[in-house]
């Protein structure tokens, strides 16, 4: 096979992955520049690969090997077979190519340890820092691809990554429930009079439904400010920070007194494809 064989098969497997298990950023690179579609997608590919070592892992230390490998491999040490990885291949090339820093990148992966144990997350700070280096950098990252770094893009960032992120908690915890993890802070549960074995068991008590209201207006209030912040950003990165339209729809309906926080909600592709397209035309990104 050629070089250049080889190198498109490294792009559809990254583009084919984030398809199948991220289709809400993969739907947003369609709205971007076809040259910068790639880099993103290898982005987002890495971003998935991290975040699903938890699901194929049984126990804490196989999770550890992997994302050692990941970090060992931004660093440059020699494994034997970053090359034959088709994620790997992709983002070596993007760190390259738009001079991403590592160091974020690294960051990104040790913050997914927390994923591989059950230990509760302790604190909204403790959240709010997971986030910012998951999440937020994710976005800080995909900006620097489209436009040049800067102190206003990383304050965007972060405000989209906890608007993203916090909504993300309440998404998931119906798996994570089912696993016995905990993401939905331990003293917001406390202070609401609520508790772990409360979640676990699945159960709605006014005391949950509280302390999920709490993380509710945590959310929102970060997505008014990042859609303050991109109405001030530059034009070129406004499709980076596009899939906050879901965020928006579906803070809108987990905001519902109908709503069940343990049971899952399916999205199609198609009203993902259509929530984005029409929020595109506008400032603020308001599915009209």
């Amino acid at each position: 096979m050629s070089e250049t064989g080889a190198n498109t098969d490294t792009a559809a497997f990254c583009a084919a992955l984030v398809r199948e298990q991220d289709f809400g950023r993969y739907a947003a690179t369609l709205f971007v520049a076809p040259e910068l579609r790639r880099a993103l997608l290898a982005l987002y590919a890495f971003n998935v690969e991290i975040t699903r070592i938890r699901d194929v892992v049984s126990q804490p230390l196989p999770g550890e090997v992997r994302l050692q490998w990941w970090s060992d491999a931004l660093s440059g040490e020699d494994h034997g077979g970053v090359e034959g990885n088709p994620v790997a291949a992709e983002l070596l090339s993007v760190v390259r190519a738009f001079s991403l820093p590592v160091d974020r990148l690294t960051r990104l992966i040790d913050e997914h340890q927390f994923d591989l144990y059950n230990d509760p997350m302790p604190t909204m700070a403790a959240l709010d820092g997971y986030l910012s280096d998951t999440h937020a950098s994710l976005f800080a990252l995909a900006a620097s691809i489209v436009a040049l770094p800067s102190p206003e893009l990383d304050h965007l960032a972060r405000h989209a990554g906890l608007a993203q992120g916090v909504l993300q908690v309440i998404a998931s915890l119906p798996r994570d429930a089912a696993h016995r993890q905990l993401f939905v802070p331990l003293d917001l549960l406390q202070r609401r009079g609520s508790g772990l074995e409360e979640v676990f068991a699945g159960r709605q008590t006014p005391a949950l439904r509280a302390a999920l209201g709490d993380l509710l207006a945590e959310a929102r209030q970060h997505l008014d400010m990042a859609l303050k912040l991109l109405a001030e950003a530059p034009r070129e990165i406004r499709p980076i920070f596009l899939p906050l339209a879901l965020v928006r729809r579906d803070l809108a309906r987990a905001s519902r007194a109908e709503h069940d926080p343990f049971q899952p909600e399916a999205r199609s592709h198609l009203s993902t494809l259509w929530a984005l397209w029409r929020a595109s035309k506008t400032i603020t990104f308001r599915d009209r």
